[in-house]
């Protein structure tokens, strides 16, 4: 009988130098994952700045200028609604969390475990301060990493127009305009995106602030912004947002309860059918169900900044799979 030896597996030296390569440039990849982070971080903010850079220049204003101008007029709007509404926010805030158990034991909410909840509740209230104080040193500690996506959004901005050509020295002709095609559509469709969502959010906290305030609710302001922040998340925030309102309002007087629930219920028809079809016209589409999965994982991997950025993400992915994948198939 003759003897069955094993095949030798050989492998190529081109093998080994193609493994080596591919490991180091994928622990290059992690070793400056904060820098691509930030570049991409770069690349939604140009993409959200452009339009606005494009329409000064159109007046004859350097190209320069004009994009030290959007950033001044950033940096002013920032600086003025903080100025304006966080010492508001925060003495609300408190007198909200003080004064939020004793609706919920109006209502009969709490039951049995009212007093171990509200003293709960009570304890966050001298801690506050501090929540507060740590969330401005965060920003601060992270100063390095908001000037360096100013930095690379600055220079995305200013070599926008000259683009084709470096494309085109970088990739070839053929290469180029596929890659130019890729940044257009993305910058329209992530820069439409990310314009309409604030928007949005602003829409609905201005509805929902002067809604609250005709109907005095107390703590208008912060009611209304968490309604603001929320409307990022789909079905589920409008309602969370909802809760505390509805509860206070209940609270107050059957009437009042009623009206906060009309208001909310009124505010959510007119993000259905008006704000989000006018607003939304020129953005990409994302699934609700795929919105809430890609929060959660961003929550998960990166915390808050990972819930910033978690929908461009996914908004980059849906235009990389459908100009690189189905478009080729077709």
């Amino acid at each position: 009988m003759e003897s069955t030896k094993p095949d030798k597996i050989e492998i190529s030296h081109r093998t080994v130098v193609f493994t080596v390569f591919f490991l180091i440039g994928v622990w290059f990849v992690f070793y400056i994952k904060d820098i691509i982070f930030q570049l991409f971080v770069a690349l939604v903010v140009s993409s959200i700045l452009n339009p606005t850079v494009r329409s000064f220049t159109k007046y004859k204003i350097p190209k320069t200028a004009s994009i030290l101008l959007v950033y001044l007029i950033m940096f002013a709007i920032v600086g003025v609604t903080i100025a304006a509404l966080i010492p508001t926010l925060i003495n609300q805030t408190t007198k909200f969390v003080n004064s939020f158990p004793s609706y919920l034991d109006k209502l009969g909410i709490l039951g049995p475990y009212s007093e171990q909840i509200i003293s709960q509740i009570i304890s966050q209230v001298g801690a506050l301060p501090s929540q507060f104080a740590k969330v401005i040193l965060s920003v601060f500690s992270n100063a390095l990493g908001v000037v360096t996506v100013l930095i690379f959004s600055f220079y995305l901005l200013l070599s926008r127009d000259r683009i084709e050509n470096q494309f085109e020295y970088l990739f070839g002709k053929k290469r180029s305009a596929k890659v130019e095609r890729f940044i257009n559509i993305f910058e329209k469709k992530l820069g439409g995106w990310a314009r309409g969502q604030l928007a949005l959010m602003f829409l609905i906290w201005s509805t929902t602030y002067i809604g609250l305030y005709l109907l005095g609710i107390p703590f208008a302001l912060p009611l209304s912004i968490l309604a603001g922040l929320l409307e990022i998340i789909p079905i589920i925030g409008p309602l969370i947002s909802a809760i505390p309102a509805v509860i206070i309002g209940f609270g107050i007087s059957p009437i009042v309860g009623m009206a906060t629930t009309a208001l909310y219920f009124l505010i959510q028809q007119l993000e259905n059918y008006m704000f989000v079809p006018k607003v939304m016209q020129k953005s990409v589409g994302v699934n609700p169900m795929t919105t809430l999965l890609a929060l959660a994982v961003g929550f998960r991997l990166a915390g808050i900044v990972g819930i910033l950025v978690s929908i461009p993400a996914v908004i980059t992915i849906q235009i990389l799979g459908k100009e690189y994948f189905i478009n080729k198939r077709d």
